[in-house]
């Protein structure tokens, strides 16, 4: 039997679910543009192309948009609640003051929204005191790629992503105050080579950088506090002692997630076990790409879609992951890795080398990879007795 349901706490509790804001528009039967606001819009079918919206039965504006041929739905960015809520009154004059161009098919595409989906009305079914209205899509384009409006819990928002600077975090303060006891150690080793070198910590699903010394030649491209996302190849120095589970989840990163794809990061994780270092060549067009994604990401709005770029220019590094060296070879180095010993209860550390000059022969890496490793060692024994 059906029980009654409290009006509010059935707002309350649907409140808790945020959803995107669009505003539904239309050339009306009298000839002038009419427009709604929604918070109940969502994609239906992909074959045929479907989507739908939900009205108030007794809507004015819902009454006025019926009368169209076709209907377009604009979906609102984070900086448009103002627009938003000018759609939201009610009144004729939604649109004095509001710039838009007709659709293929007529309808209102408002200037600056995120995307547009115009459609044909396919059908309209009740759904107690609201409609089901069903669209066919017939044209659609994303305008501007930005963040879109949120309604959660009677107001307006935006969604916040992660961030490429690292946030305060227990185990991220604890790495830092205990690089800082080897900060000599890891200075004297960016002195003697002329190169730049930074402790990184493994949070999460992250490396961020605690402490850096600069004594290289050229800039380093990592600032303090800069977080990497751990997509394979890269973080391989991390995993030289984990689970299986652990590097099942490392795998599950990378953008493609085939067997082929597996077994190429897994035999650059085994390198780098038998080796206990990692190395990344120089290679400008794979780095420039990676570079840029981590830069549109980080200045953005940090869309999923950047995102996506990012673990997609990542994974493309494993061509010049951990190289074999051959003997009479000269190569450019982007960085060298080796992981720190430490602890158990001390979550993973790596010191990494960048700024090192071009064209240098299989002995002088040998020679840097040595003395890095040294280091690491000697990092992770004062770490582990500095925590004790």
């Amino acid at each position: 039997m059906f029980k009654a349901t409290d009006p509010v706490l059935f707002r309350e509790t649907l409140g808790h679910y945020p959803t995107g804001v669009a505003v539904v528009t239309a050339v009306a039967e009298d000839g002038h543009p009419a427009g709604m606001v929604v918070g109940t819009f969502s994609s239906v079918s992909l074959d045929p192309p479907m989507v739908a919206f939900f009205p108030a039965a007794n809507s004015r504006s819902w009454s006025q948009l019926r009368t169209a041929r076709a209907f377009c739905v604009n979906v609102l960015a984070a900086d448009q609640e103002p627009l938003c809520r000018r759609f939201a009154t009610g009144g004729a004059d939604k649109f004095d003051g509001v710039r838009w161009r007709p659709g293929p098919l007529g309808s209102p595409i408002l200037e600056d929204a995120v995307s547009w989906i115009e459609c044909t009305f396919q059908d309209i079914r009740e759904a107690g005191d609201h409609l089901v209205v069903l669209g066919l899509v017939h044209d659609l384009a994303v305008e501007r790629s930005t963040l879109p409006l949120l309604f959660f819990q009677g107001g307006y928002g935006r969604f916040s992503p992660g961030s490429f600077v690292a946030t305060p975090d227990p185990d991220l303060i604890q790495a830092a105050q205990l690089a800082e006891t080897v900060r000599s150690e890891v200075e004297d080793l960016s002195a003697e080579f002329a190169v730049n070198c930074g402790v990184l910590v493994k949070i999460r699903s992250d490396a961020v950088q605690v402490l850096a010394a600069n004594r290289g030649s050229v800039p380093d491209p990592f600032p303090l506090g800069h977080r990497q996302p751990i997509i394979p190849p890269l973080g391989a120095v991390f995993l030289v002692n984990s689970t299986t589970a652990e590097v099942e989840e490392w795998l599950r990163r990378a953008p493609d997630d085939s067997r082929d794809h597996r077994d190429v990061y897994r035999s650059r994780l085994d390198k780098v076990r038998e080796c206990g270092y990692s190395l990344l060549a120089a290679e400008p067009r794979l780095l420039q790409r990676q570079q840029a994604a981590l830069s549109a990401f980080e200045q953005s709005d940090r869309l999923p879609r950047h995102e996506r770029a990012v673990r997609q220019a990542t994974s493309e590094l494993a061509e010049v992951f951990c190289p074999d060296l051959q003997p009479g070879e000269l190569y450019d180095l982007a960085s060298i890795v080796a992981p720190v010993p430490a602890d158990a209860g001390l979550p993973p550390m790596a010191i990494r080398m960048t700024g090192m000059r071009d064209s240098a022969s299989v002995e002088e890496i040998e020679s840097w990879v040595h003395r890095l490793k040294q280091v690491a060692g000697s990092v992770g024994a004062a770490m582990t007795g500095a925590r004790g």
